[in-house]
């Protein structure tokens, strides 16, 4: 009776964990051999890794990732794409989240641009910081709806937030007025407060085109390229092409 009413209390609590762990020690005879504490310790244990499991999967389902299988140990490290491996495995620890600075992930079309950046938001997602992964064109788009449909404040809020936004097909298109301001509303709040990912095909001097306007161009530049660590992938062919070979 008295186990019974434990369980209820911890369902009640949703503490699911413990309370397999707590049947199942019942009847594993070794188990009740053990003392109150040691019983106790791998219960809150299997409750813990139960929520951490949990946590990476939202977090890993939130970020939108388009490649899930993306991981830092299957990152291609081909001599010619001229990688450097020390400062990828330095970027996969995220101490660069907890200082506030940037990545920049430069490359031709097919480089891998978007693996990489996926497999390092999949080793931020798994020490527990919150990911989005986006497209800098559908993320406008869907930031000019909210602003017409009247929920705006709501959506940028979630943009400015996030730990780690990855942003691909960085200035692969040039931005009209209203863009460039959404998008210097955005930088402006994060440069303060978290990291974000630029994935793009155009090195930075070729940026300043793309925004257009230029006072607003160097406002947005110089918050970024000043805090970002920079990495370039070479190679003339294609990752896709090599993967379809």
């Amino acid at each position: 009776m008295i186990n019974e009413s434990t369980t209820v209390k911890l369902h009640e609590m949703k503490l699911k964990a413990m309370v397999d762990e707590f049947e199942r020690q019942l009847l594993d005879q070794d188990c009740l051999e053990l003392s109150f504490e040691e019983r106790l310790a791998m219960m809150v244990d299997c409750e813990y890794s139960r929520r951490a499991s949990n946590r990476l999967e939202r977090n890993i389902k939130s970020a939108s990732f388009p490649i899930g299988g993306a991981c830092i140990e299957d990152i291609d490290y081909q001599a010619d794409r001229k990688l450097d491996k020390g400062l990828i495995q330095r970027l996969a620890s995220c101490a660069y989240i907890g200082d506030r600075k940037n990545i920049i992930v430069l490359g031709a079309t097919g480089a891998g641009k978007t693996y990489l950046s996926n497999a390092l938001g999949m080793s931020a997602c798994r020490q527990s910081f919150s990911v989005k992964y986006v497209r800098l064109h559908d993320m406008l788009s869907e930031l000019l709806i909210a602003r017409e449909e009247g929920y705006y404040s709501k959506l940028i809020k979630q943009y400015r937030k996030v730990n780690l936004l990855i942003l691909d097909e960085w200035l692969l298109f040039e931005l009209n007025n209203d863009e460039v301001k959404i998008l210097l509303d955005i930088i402006e709040y994060r440069t303060l407060s978290n990291s974000t990912m630029f994935c793009s095909q155009f090195d930075t001097p070729g940026w300043h085109e793309k925004i257009g306007d230029q006072i607003l161009a160097d406002s947005i530049c110089d918050r970024i390229i000043h805090s970002s660590y920079v990495i370039k992938i070479e190679g003339k062919d294609s990752m896709r092409k090599k993967k379809s070979k």
